[in-house]
């Protein structure tokens, strides 16, 4: 079906997001209200899309993701299924304390451990819940005593900006090798939050500056809206000859190609997560009709 409507014949990641439910409400969080929701995959459905994806559409790797997907009740058993798929398996949690046997349970099946940080411990504990960071520091600390390859997640706002740099030097003392960082979208709990946006993306600038000048040894993997030039209406989704970089869905089975569209409810291709295919349902504000560019994602490191 990608094929055909989309020119779409091979997906390298399959974002998953197993349920919606998450032990935090962040302010920044594109979910919103979805956060109360009950909605998740079944261990079946998992499965399935996993199967689709890499028989029909060569998949190389997945995300999963939720909510806080450490909650979902047949993590290790969706872990296992791809590891048998012979995909690459990554996760990314809020590295709550409570999930460290959870961890523990998946490490074997895991290539890359993410933790979503927020900036230093006033600035993650003011958006997302107090006594996280240190949380997520020491989920980060028993992950690298587990030897799974371990990065970071950021998402930059007017309040966090300048932790940037201070944070990627913990997390290197502390063995994470990448730090990613993404731009702000003002959807679901962050549309009630609307100063966490930059308000001078001239700003930017002096970030990279700053990372530029820093001397940093850990990779910093960033949102080129958070470039010091315009991204513009770039898309590096569709990559070449039929290849996509990235497709992600929801726990009601949406199928979102862009980054940025994601949250909006605005996806053209479904999962029909009873009959284990790919449904096109397209409407006039879908992200192809539209055109949504995708998120390009780019490296920098210090001179």
């Amino acid at each position: 079906m990608l094929d055909q409507i989309a020119g779409i014949s091979r997906v390298r990641m399959l974002y998953l997001q197993l349920l919606y439910r998450c032990n935090f409400s962040c302010k920044h969080c594109f979910h919103g209200e979805l956060l109360k929701d009950a909605g998740q995959f079944s261990l079946d459905e998992a499965s399935g899309i996993l199967d689709h994806f890499r028989e029909v559409y060569k998949l190389e790797a997945v995300t999963l993701l939720g909510g806080e997907p450490l909650l979902y009740p047949y993590i290790d058993d969706v872990c296992s299924h791809a590891k048998h798929l012979g995909l690459r398996v990554e996760i990314c949690t809020n590295g709550h304390r409570g999930y460290h046997s959870a961890l523990e349970a998946i490490a074997p099946q895991l290539d890359k451990l993410r933790i979503s940080l927020d900036g230093l411990k006033p600035s993650h504990d003011a958006i997302r819940k107090r006594g996280s960071f240190d949380g997520a520091m020491e989920m980060i600390d028993l992950a690298v005593t587990l030897e799974i390859a371990t990065g970071a997640t950021m998402t930059v706002t007017e309040h966090n900006l300048n932790d940037v740099v201070p944070l990627a030097r913990l997390l290197q003392d502390h063995g994470v090798t990448e730090l990613k960082l993404h731009a702000l979208r003002l959807v679901g709990n962050a549309a009630a939050n609307p100063s966490l946006e930059v308000s001078d993306p001239a700003r930017y600038r002096t970030l990279h500056q700053q990372i530029s000048d820093a001397g940093l040894s850990i990779s910093i993997l960033y949102d080129s809206d958070l470039s010091q030039e315009s991204a513009g209406e770039r898309c590096s989704n569709l990559v070449a000859d039929g290849w996509l970089d990235r497709i992600e869905s929801d726990p009601r089975g949406g199928l979102t190609v862009s980054c940025k569209a994601v949250g909006r409810d605005v996806n053209a291709f479904r999962w029909d997560k009873a009959r284990h295919e790919i449904l096109y349902e397209p409407r006039a504000n879908d992200e192809f009709a539209t055109r949504i560019p995708d998120v390009i994602y780019e490296s920098t490191k210090a001179s």
